[in-house]
């Protein structure tokens, strides 16, 4: 696409982590470019970037508004009122503490189902390359600055049904290919309704999703709650697992799997997922792996060992 000049829109902002929402493992197609961030939002190249309590957005495309920007980077969301909603808790303390200002995003229901099918085994840095070349081979070019490397969006749905399992193969899916293609063909059959998930109880949305060959209880809630609005939703991956274990249950023997589903269900709330979301980010890149694997007590960053919560047992 031809190149023009960027348009800018500034935002004033209270507790927001802007590196801490887009690096955060809940999106995979954003690219850091020096003090910021670029990436493609609905069917716009953008680039976003932060200075203390202000929150820019550059675009190459003529607009009418900036509500595109605005709603999916939730800008407008009360943060102080969703943390008064998590348990007061000790991890959760240090959680905020580290993580404060981080996000969740609202993004498109079809590429967030998409990248969490793509995640299934693969760590954070190999599902931004795959989703990287289904952009490269199948996405629609946008219009971007002089001087920027080109972007495309993420293919929609139909593209991606129209494809063969080869194509997507030569993406670096692997295994995953077929499971990406059938969920396609089965929106594009009118099989699966993405609209109606959003409307849909949370139970029913991801019984709906679990339908899919290849996704399980993990990426059906992911695509729930980053996709589809569904704040309740609590993906259990092997980072929350092992905080919820080690965190909440610290002399528990064994933590079946069943019991941290039905623990994480009833004990953090209607915000559920977002407490989720710090815990996430919390030990992955606060405590790392070392603590996750045991071999360190306390976090090396934090001024106090983190204690124990009191928990209601479900």
């Amino acid at each position: 696409m031809s190149a023009h000049p960027t348009l800018r829109r500034d935002w004033e902002v209270q507790d927001y982590a802007l590196g801490e929402t887009l690096e955060s493992g809940q999106a995979f197609g954003w690219d850091r470019d020096g003090d910021g961030w670029t990436g493609v939002v609905s069917g716009r190249w953008v680039r976003l970037s932060q200075r203390g309590g202000m929150i820019s957005a550059e675009v190459a495309k003529p607009l009418a508004d900036w509500e595109w920007i605005e709603t999916y980077l939730d800008l407008h969301e009360d943060l102080g009122a969703v943390l008064a909603t998590f348990p007061q808790d000790g991890p959760l303390g240090e959680s905020i503490a580290a993580c404060r200002g981080l996000r969740l995003l609202r993004q498109d229901p079809w590429e967030c189902l998409a990248g969490f099918i793509c995640s299934s085994t693969k760590q954070i840095v190999q599902i931004r390359q795959i989703v990287r070349n289904l952009r490269e081979r199948y996405g629609v070019p946008m219009v971007t600055p002089e001087g920027v490397s080109p972007a495309f969006a993420f293919p929609s749905v139909e593209v991606v049904a129209a494809l063969d399992e080869s194509a997507l193969r030569a993406c670096k899916l692997g295994f995953r290919a077929p499971y990406l293609l059938g969920a396609a063909r089965r929106v594009v059959e009118g099989k699966l309704d993405l609209a109606a998930l959003s409307r849909a109880s949370l139970e029913e949305a991801r019984a709906q999703l679990m339908e899919l060959s290849g996704v399980g209880r993990k990426v059906a809630d992911c695509a729930l709650l980053f996709g589809f609005g569904h704040r309740q939703a609590f993906p259990v991956d092997v980072w929350v697992r092992v905080a919820l274990t080690r965190l909440y249950f610290p002399r528990a023997r064994k933590v079946t799997a069943r019991r941290i589903e039905e623990f994480s269900a009833s004990y953090f709330g209607v915000n559920g997922g977002y407490a989720q979301q710090y815990l996430f980010h919390y030990v992955r890149t606060r405590l790392g792996r070392a603590w996750a694997a045991g071999k360190v007590d306390s976090p090396g960053a934090s001024p106090a060992p983190i204690k124990a919560a009191r928990v209601r047992r479900p």
